[in-house]
């Protein structure tokens, strides 16, 4: 049995949450390694797929085949639209009837330690239009039921979802455009809708008796650069006022430059302190560089820029957009892919199947060396960041080109 004590990597020392006492039946089984190693990917919408399971459940079993403890998904209304699923059940009508589709139960079921989803309600309010209690009420309902469901259903796996939503900054403006303005109004309701669905979070973990599982509740920024130059965003507007436990960041704008760690500090400064959840709470919960525009060597350096100044300000986590690409444009795959359309695995995915194999190789010679302890957190950083300094440039090029040469359609 996984001891808590083996969650001593876990995110930021996240703190076990109460219970009174009851034990629901277990879901699932206990995660192979709860052990947080930081970096990881997403399935979301894939434009392809090379088996008959659903495009969730195909997706997610690559994702942990190639070795991560963490995934993220969304869960929302629009799963049939996105084609995670092939078809949308008209019985599905809340994120909790979601959680309990065949598909995404199987997921859930995995041996993921964490969880990242897109969990917003199938019936919210229009908050762009300012606050409506009538439509935070509901969201909240939803989100409640769907945190205890969770609570209870994984009670004792050692698992831990974060509950969240896609870039906030886009959701703010009501538009793609850079120049758009923010309406004060949006800015009111934004603040409002967050601060339910943390409520129902917060009230859930209260009411739900539940052991070794944990859930939280996080906002998305994307437009942080923005920001910095004092423009209306939700990092300068929505964050202070939001109670929010975590901040994800969609982080586009500085992935390029030397600008990232820089634009992290300033997405910290905004946020508040929770007591309970000490250290970093602010993780990458997007970045990629697509293979139109990028040749598969940079896009492999490119990511390990990012994964390392991820790791060394101490990111909860640092997400790969994602396992299979899911733009397509004019016909054309954009690529933002760690397995192309053809099955091909991309020389960043190898990357990230090395890192996980050297993670669990080190925590278990590390716990071997030291009479079952984990390593430390900052020690484990430390440790990642210099594996991936000691990767040569070319090293997953051999296997790509092994792996393309190999595959049977």
């Amino acid at each position: 049995m996984i001891r808590p004590e083996s969650l001593a990597l876990a995110v930021l020392g996240l703190m076990a949450l109460g219970t009174n006492g009851v034990r629901p039946a277990l879901a699932a089984p206990p995660p192979d390694d709860p052990l947080n190693t930081v970096l990881g990917t997403q399935t979301i919408g894939p434009a392809y797929q090379f088996t008959g399971d659903s495009k969730l459940v195909e997706t997610s079993r690559v994702v942990r085949e190639m070795g991560s403890g963490v995934i993220k998904i969304a869960l929302d209304r629009q799963y049939a639209r996105r084609g995670d699923l092939p078809k949308a059940d008209p019985s599905i009508r809340s994120l909790k009837d979601l959680a309990g589709e065949a598909s995404f139960k199987e997921v859930l079921g995995m041996p993921f330690a964490y969880y990242l989803l897109w969990a917003t309600a199938f019936d919210g309010p229009d908050w762009r239009k300012g606050p409506d209690a009538a439509g935070e009420g509901r969201e909240y309902r939803e989100v409640y039921d769907l945190t205890c469901h969770l609570l209870r259903s994984y009670s004792g796996s050692h698992k831990t979802f974060f509950l969240g939503h896609w870039e906030g900054d886009w959701l703010l403006r009501g538009s793609y455009e850079e120049v758009a303005d923010v309406p004060p109004r949006a800015v009111e309701g934004m603040v409002g809708w967050l601060n339910a669905r943390q409520r129902a979070v917060d009230d859930a973990r209260r009411d739900t008796p539940h052991r070794d599982v944990r859930v939280y509740h996080y906002t998305e920024v994307n437009r942080v650069k923005d920001a910095m130059k004092g423009r209306a965003s939700v990092t300068n507007d929505v964050l202070p006022r939001a109670r929010v436990d975590f901040v994800s960041y969609s982080c586009y704008d500085s992935q390029h430059g030397g600008d990232l760690a820089r634009c992290l500090d300033y997405i910290e400064s905004k946020l508040p302190p929770k007591a309970g959840i000490p250290g970093k709470r602010v993780f990458i919960g997007e970045y990629g560089f697509p293979a139109a525009g990028n040749t598969p060597k940079e896009q492999d350096l490119r990511s390990r820029r990012v994964m390392r100044t991820g790791l060394e300000w101490g990111c909860p986590f640092v997400l790969y957009w994602e396992v299979y690409n899911n733009e397509v444009k004019g016909g054309e795959q954009i690529g933002f892919w760690l397995i192309d359309d053809k099955r091909v695995k991309q020389p960043v995915y190898h990357t990230h199947r090395k890192y996980f194999e050297w993670a669990k190789r080190f925590v278990a010679e590390y716990r071997g060396a030291h009479g079952g302890r984990a390593p430390d957190l900052t020690g484990f950083r430390r440790e990642a960041v210099r594996f991936l300094d000691s990767l040569p440039n070319d090293h997953q090029a051999r296997e790509t080109k092994q792996d393309a040469a190999s595959f049977v359609e």
